[in-house]
This record gives C-alpha cells, sequence and structure tokens, in this order.
C-alpha cells in the first residue's frame, strides 16, 4: 500500500510539472512580440497585407479589442471573387479622424454618432453670448486612410427673427473647412501620439 501511495504521488508530482510547463509557456507567448503571437492574441480576422494585418493587431490589444471584445468577427460581403471579401468588425473609418471629430465638438451635444458609416450629427447648440443664433454640424468621414478627402463637414445655422422663429442662414464653406483643419490637425497630433 506503501507503494501504491508513492507512485500516486509521483503521477501527480509530474502532472503538476507538466502543468507548470504548460502555463510558463503560455505566459511566454502572451509577452511575445513575435508577429504570429501578436496577431493570434488579438483575434483579429483581417486578411490582406502583413503589415495591415499586423497594425489591426496591435491596435486591438492596445485598445482590448474590436466593438465586441478581443475576438473578432468576419463579414463575407457580395459572395466569392478574386479579391478579399472578409472584413473585420472593427472601425471601418480612420479612428483618428474620428476621435478627432468627436474630440473637437465635445462642447455641441451630439444627436447622433455612428463609427461604422461614419457620420457625427450634433444636435443644434447656441452660447448663451449670442442665443439668438444656433448652429449644427454633419461630419462625414468616409475612407480608412488619415486623408483631407476622407472628412467633410456641413454646418447649418439659423437666426431667430423678430417673430421668434428661426430662419436658415447662408451656409458659409470657408467655416466648413475652418472645421475640417481642426478636424485633420487634431487627428494628426492623435496619431502622433500613439506612435
Amino acid at each position: 500500500m506503501n507503494i501504491v501511495n508513492y507512485c500516486l504521488a509521483l503521477f501527480l508530482l509530474l502532472a503538476l510539472a507538466s502543468c507548470n510547463n504548460t502555463l510558463d509557456r503560455d505566459e511566454a507567448r502572451a509577452k511575445s512580440q513575435a508577429r504570429a503571437d501578436i496577431i493570434q492574441r488579438s483575434g483579429t480576422k483581417l486578411i490582406g497585407k502583413e503589415s495591415d494585418v499586423l497594425i489591426d493587431a496591435q491596435n486591438r490589444l492596445r485598445t482590448g479589442g474590436g466593438l465586441f471584445g478581443k475576438k473578432a468577427s468576419s463579414l463575407e460581403l457580395f459572395g466569392n471573387n478574386e479579391k478579399n471579401t472578409n472584413l473585420t468588425m472593427g472601425m471601418p473609418i480612420n479612428p483618428y479622424l474620428w476621435k478627432g471629430a468627436l474630440e473637437t465638438i465635445e462642447f455641441m451635444p451630439i444627436s447622433s454618432a455612428d463609427p461604422f458609416s461614419g457620420i457625427i450629427i450634433t444636435d443644434w447648440y447656441s452660447t448663451i453670448s449670442s442665443n439668438n443664433e444656433r448652429c449644427k454640424l454633419n461630419i462625414f468621414i468616409k475612407g480608412a486612410q488619415l486623408k483631407t478627402n476622407n472628412l467633410k463637414v456641413n454646418s447649418f445655422c439659423q437666426l431667430i427673427n423678430d417673430n421668434k422663429i428661426w430662419v436658415d442662414q447662408k451656409i458659409s464653406i470657408a467655416d466648413n473647412i475652418k472645421l475640417e483643419n481642426v478636424i485633420l490637425n487634431k487627428a494628426k497630433k492623435l496619431k502622433l501620439s500613439a506612435n
């Protein structure tokens, strides 16, 4: 009976030792900076250029994952064709433009913000000093690159007349361009601070 207890203890000791090696291996993989390990840990499903996949994986690990957590989901669009049809369920728009736009207009009430379509719509806003005028914005972010032509701002302003009716004002294209430049500069700063 002593030999049976000894064998059982030896078996348990070997089992624990092998578990410890597995834990050490998993712990080493969790800290690894190898491309394959980074991509595997992130759960990205992005298919394409290796550098784009690695950037997506690093962003997921840095930010805690995609919209639905660390595990990415994929969509297959328009059946099978020669081009990649798998898309990651992250943001299909430039995240720096998105964050830059939100930070630029954070003082305004937001009516709607959809990162999948890249549309931010504010509610009417007026200041205490000019409460007879109000403005609202529609911001469109159209692409994944940090480029000028991927951002469009439309502003709408109204003045109240003597009859207490809001009257639309002429759209100022120059003000829209100024606001686009502010958002672009903010997005560039965010990108530089992330690197």
